[in-house]
């Protein structure tokens, strides 16, 4: 009978999801119980579009508890999402356990929380559980939450998170300096959501030394001077589903594999991969001055154009563009966005620089046309422009508009340059010796198994006092 019984709790982003459900999965490949809980909306979005869900349902399930918010309520409005959870979803994480402690067959002994999610692990504490957090972005966007104390003190930001100052800091003499401006959450245009976020910036730094383990899915070979600062961190990434052979799950969207037959038509490495996340918002203008950039490259590209990707009602393309473009270009609403970078035709990933998508490309050795929209996706950049120099960024005209005519220079820049593409490769073998037996990302998650599978007696005893 299985023992040890996990409860994985992941902020409701698309971002957030997909590795938290990657590491879930990973942890039932080693024979532990896990209950996935997410939200009820979140639940019934993934378990739409996971369609071999039943693979994992004897050592896992998928389960929901309410965000707090009615089904008619905007959920894209992040500061009163976060408001809402923190109100309403401890008292029901308490209320399931209870309800899974009482009908299960074994106990849950240890509880994995999101970072972003820090009310959890105080319910873990408040009720004798073994507990463990999760950052799923770069280590150096961790690195502000872990300074924020510095940062305050320093008159960077005031007591409500709002910057104050602009200029390049370091956060430790190791790391690498940053704009003041990229600090992940001052990037937001909305000052209640600048607010929202930084009270959640506030108690993610105070229980952050709580749990037994903090895993980040980052790994020492990318992030070497921001790990070093950071003992307490134990890197187990890059976690994606192609580094075990199986299909990414997790998507909020319906996922459209015709693409890879269109992939098999072309030549290797000869494609523009365009996919820029869940969030992304374009206006018109910046949407047709893409398109006509893509246009005019006379490259094949495969774009994903996701449902409301532009603030207008519908998104439109330029006057005969399909036509023009023919079969050279293939648009999608959602990909497999894993197996299409790991295709031989991929030549490089036009991206929101998410620290998903960046490990995703990575791991596939392809250079980087950087174009980040808010949050960490700015620092992230910064990795692959400046410290990795495995991809350029693109500069914006005095209307804030990135034109066809960049768009188009910096593609024939990145196709001409060799460099690139022999950087992204060698970063490519370093990722790939951490993730193997004896590599320093997989001997922490055998460390992690390991205490999990130890642990899970001891937490049973203390459960039942």
């Amino acid at each position: 009978m299985v023992k040890s019984h996990v409860l994985v709790i992941s902020f409701p982003g698309q971002g957030h999801v997909i590795p938290i459900m990657e590491l879930a999965q990973r942890l039932v490949e080693q024979g532990v119980k896990v209950t996935f809980v997410s939200t009820e909306v979140i639940h019934n979005t993934v378990t739409s579009t996971w369609i071999n869900k039943d693979g994992y349902k004897d050592l896992m399930k998928i389960v929901s508890i309410p965000d707090g918010l009615d089904s008619w309520d905007d959920r894209s409005d992040l500061s009163k999402l976060l408001k809402s959870i923190s109100q309403t979803m401890p008292g029901k994480l308490e209320e399931l356990i209870e309800s899974i402690d009482k009908e299960d067959d074994s106990k849950v002994t240890c509880i994995i929380a999101d970072l972003t999610m820090p009310w959890a692990i105080r319910v873990a504490k408040k009720l004798g559980i073994t507990s463990a957090t999760f950052w799923l972005a770069s280590v150096a966007t961790l690195a502000s939450i872990l300074s924020v104390q510095k940062l305050l003190d320093d008159g960077i930001i005031n007591d409500k998170g709002i910057l104050l100052k602009d200029g390049m800091i370091r956060l430790s003499e190791n790391m690498h300096p940053i704009k003041t401006s990229n600090i992940w959450w001052v990037c937001f245009d909305d000052l209640a959501l600048i607010e929202a976020t930084f009270q959640l910036v506030l108690e993610a730094k105070e229980v952050s030394s709580w749990p037994e383990w903090f895993l980040c899915n980052s790994t020492t070979e990318l992030e070497a001077a921001a790990l070093s600062e950071y003992p307490q961190l134990s890197p187990i990434g890059p976690l994606l589903a192609s580094n075990r052979l199986a299909d990414q799950v997790g998507h909020f969207w319906q996922e459209d594999p015709t693409c890879l037959e269109w992939l098999d038509q072309q030549e290797t490495s000869s494609v523009i991969y365009i996919a820029f996340g869940s969030f992304t918002l374009f206006n018109q203008t910046q949407f047709e001055e893409l398109a006509i950039g893509l246009e005019l490259s006379n490259k094949p590209f495969l774009w994903v154009v996701r449902p409301g990707m532009t603030k207008e009602t519908t998104t439109t393309f330029p006057n005969g563009y399909m036509e023009r473009i023919g079969s050279r270009g293939r648009i999608v609403s959602w990909a497999p966005q894993q197996k299409v970078l790991s295709h031989p035709s991929v030549a490089c990933f036009m991206s929101h620089c998410g620290w998903n998508s960046t490990l995703e490309g990575l791991t596939n050795g392809l250079p980087f046309l950087c174009w980040p929209y808010f949050g960490d996706q700015f620092q992230d950049k910064s990795y692959i422009c400046d410290i990795w120099k495995t991809g350029l960024g693109f500069n914006k005209n005095e209307e804030g508009i990135i034109t066809h005519g960049e768009i188009k220079s910096k593609i024939e820049e990145l196709f001409n340059n060799e460099m690139f593409r022999a950087k992204a490769l060698g970063i490519r073998e370093k990722v790939a010796s951490s993730i193997t037996k004896g590599g320093s990302s997989y001997s922490n998650f055998s460390k992690f198994i390991e205490w999990i599978l130890e642990k899970d007696s001891h937490a049973n005893n203390q459960h039942n006092k």
